[in-house]
Parts: C-alpha cells; sequence; structure tokens
C-alpha cells in the first residue's frame, strides 16, 4: 500500500520527475516529465540525454552525494523562462546508502487558483 501512495504522490506532481538509480538508468518517469520531454526513457541512462559538460556535472554530484550522508540537495541551475529552480536530490535507503538521485523542480509563480476552488 505505501508503494501505490508514494507512486501517486510522484504521479500527480505537476513538475517533471525522473528517477534514476546510482549508474544514472532511469528508473521512473512521472507522466509531467513524459509530457515535458515527449518521450519515456525509462530503462536507459539519463546521460544519453546531455551533453559531457552535463555528463560531467552528474557525475561530481553523484560522487559529492556517495561521499557523505549528508549531502543530500545541490542546486542546479534557474530557468528565467520557466521562473523555477532545479536541483538533484539523493535517493536513499533506510540504511542511508545512497540509492540513486532525482531532479527536482520548483516553480516561482504565484498559484491564481482561488484556495479551495473545487
Amino acid at each position: 500500500m505505501i508503494n501505490k501512495l508514494f507512486k501517486s504522490v510522484i504521479d500527480q506532481d505537476n513538475a517533471p520527475i525522473v528517477i534514476c538509480d546510482v549508474h544514472s538508468k532511469v528508473v521512473y518517469m512521472n507522466p509531467a516529465s513524459v509530457k515535458r520531454y515527449k518521450k519515456d526513457i525509462t530503462g536507459m541512462s539519463i546521460k544519453d540525454c546531455h551533453n559531457g559538460e552535463s555528463n560531467q556535472k552528474i557525475d561530481r554530484v553523484l560522487a559529492w552525494f556517495a561521499k557523505d550522508r549528508e549531502n543530500n540537495k545541490v542546486y542546479t541551475f534557474h530557468s528565467e523562462r520557466e521562473n523555477k529552480d532545479v536541483y538533484m536530490i539523493a535517493l536513499r535507503d533506510g540504511a542511508g546508502e545512497l540509492i540513486g538521485y532525482y531532479e527536482k523542480h520548483e516553480y516561482r509563480d504565484k498559484e491564481t487558483s482561488d484556495t479551495y476552488d473545487i
């Protein structure tokens, strides 16, 4: 039941979420990420979608994540066009071991809906 709840949280998020293992293999994409990137690359390496410089940055962040269990979040860039900050977030098991990572998009636009507008 818990896994279904976690999957639902990720699937309902409007922001793209691409989850990778420690080898940068894509293990899950939520519907928003498939829509944004226009294809599902589950099972492929995320590095196949990036240039050499970006792949070096991914490797550098993964090494930093692995270095210390307290190293869990890295700011990677800001998009003026979309008014968002993007982070790489470490994923760890119950013992604190690094098991993967994902990219987190934090949008800065103010919500335009009325509260409890149902």
